[in-house]
């Protein structure tokens, strides 16, 4: 579940986004290994076997674990369902972690549900045939994403997680906030939010307020996959972070 990404220096730590794999971040460990030794991680239930528990903290339990090699104190990037994960892992192990990045994702989805995007998810053409078919259906950027993400047989693309967990994963965060693990963070912390997000109004930045160590960006012409959407400035704004944690 840990995979070791090269580097050398202190531990920087990716997390991916729901329905997303630790191969979604292909494209930014080549410059993040300028700052430390990278690690990806891939969430249960995302081409691995699924928690007895799908609750956020069982999958900060999971993390906890599946850290246990890595004995620095890291530096956590997380994106969305991976974003929440890595600051919730910061508020239970604060010893563990010496810097945070948010991208697009917040505290309180509450009221929202998962049904008719599950229902799309379910009614998607699989397999898909080749990548030509996927980036078609897709477009580029998430059909990237999910090209990096979905597990390729002899018939084609097929989709490396169940429909139904991942809809029971994000339909938690319709009935629960979690605003005070966000609260109770002290380590410095990057927030990025893109232009086009999928985020309740102000949210973010509301974060950003509530936390002294904090940093608020808004990445304009991004949508919820900043760092594909935009990776230039995605990778100005963390690149300044990290270099402002490492000196």
């Amino acid at each position: 579940m840990l995979h070791d990404e090269g580097g050398t220096g202190r531990p920087i730590l990716l997390l991916h986004g729901l329905m997303g794999s630790a191969r979604t971040w292909q494209r930014q460990v080549p410059w993040l290994r300028d700052f430390g030794h990278v690690y990806t991680f891939d969430a249960a239930g995302h081409g691995r076997p699924i928690l007895p528990s799908l609750a956020t903290e069982a999958f900060v339990a999971d993390l906890a674990a599946g850290l246990e090699e890595v004995r620095e104190p890291v530096v956590v990037i997380g994106h969305s369902m991976g974003a929440l994960h890595g600051w919730c892992f910061t508020a239970a192990h604060p010893e563990r972690v010496r810097g945070l990045v948010v991208e697009d994702m917040a505290p309180d989805f509450q009221g929202r549900t998962a049904a008719n995007w599950a229902a799309m998810m379910k009614a998607w053409p699989q397999p898909f045939k080749t990548t030509e078919a996927m980036f078609e259906f897709f477009g580029p950027v998430a059909g990237q994403y999910f090209l990096d993400s979905f597990e390729q047989r002899s018939d084609g693309f097929h989709l490396h997680g169940d429909v139904d967990t991942f809809r029971a994963i994000s339909e938690e965060w319709g009935t629960r906030d979690f605003w005070d693990q966000w609260r109770s963070i002290t380590v410095p912390a990057l927030v990025i939010e893109g232009e086009h997000t999928i985020t309740p109004p102000g949210q973010m930045q509301k974060m950003a307020q509530l936390h002294p160590a904090s940093e608020y960006v808004v990445i304009p012409e991004a949508g919820h996959l900043v760092h594909d959407d935009q990776p230039e400035r995605y990778r100005e704004v963390v690149s300044k972070f990290l270099r402002a944690l490492n000196s």
